[in-house]
């Protein structure tokens, strides 16, 4: 594919620093990030501050409506939900993590590069469930996908009250596909 003068300079800067660009069509850039840069964002959406805040609220949500009631709504029961939301972010990012660099995928979100509502709605929408390819393609979102319904699922089965079972865990998990959504709908318009 013949590159465009304004993106010539860019493709031969990121390959003499061992990059590699494609390009969907004019618009679109997509480097994949290396290795090391993989790595640090499993870390930090693991264990980061952006992680814990998360983390520390959706505990809060939780005990407010004592959900599950059995945990209690003070701060033992707090201490019970964090305890879960972290064990339930661990395996959605290590098993998310895992299978994109086996697949050699990338299930980050990356805010559209177009400037169309409609383009910047579907693209927040679309990202849940999809993941890049080398190439930048998008393609079916094998590893969020998995990561995030053997999270929900696992939770449910094992530390959560026996009340509780694998379907509640698909619930939990694709109400957490539909957040993930919203989230990524806030990043597209607000974090300009």
């Amino acid at each position: 594919m013949k590159i465009k003068a304004p993106f010539a300079g860019l493709a031969f800067a990121l390959a003499v620093m061992g990059l590699s660009v494609t390009y969907a069509n004019a618009q679109t850039t997509y480097v994949r990030p290396n290795a090391e840069q993989r790595f640090k964002r499993y870390v930090k959406d693991t264990v980061g501050p952006g992680a814990w805040a998360g983390m520390v609220a959706g505990a809060g949500f939780a005990t407010a409506s004592n959900e599950p009631t059995e945990w209690g709504g003070k701060w033992n029961g707090f201490g019970k939900r964090l305890a879960s939301n972290f064990g339930r972010t661990v395996i959605r990012n290590t098993v998310t993590y895992s299978l994109d660099e086996t697949l050699k995928l990338d299930s980050n979100f990356y805010r559209s590069e177009k400037r169309g509502v409609s383009d910047r709605i579907k693209n927040a929408l679309l990202s849940p469930v999809t993941a890049r390819k080398a190439n930048g393609r998008r393609t079916v979102g094998i590893p969020r996908l998995v990561g995030t319904y053997t999270a929900g699922i696992v939770s449910k089965e094992t530390w959560y009250p026996s009340r509780y079972t694998w379907k509640d865990g698909v619930r939990s998990s694709t109400i957490s596909l539909g957040t993930r959504a919203l989230i990524n709908l806030v990043k597209e318009f607000i974090k300009r």
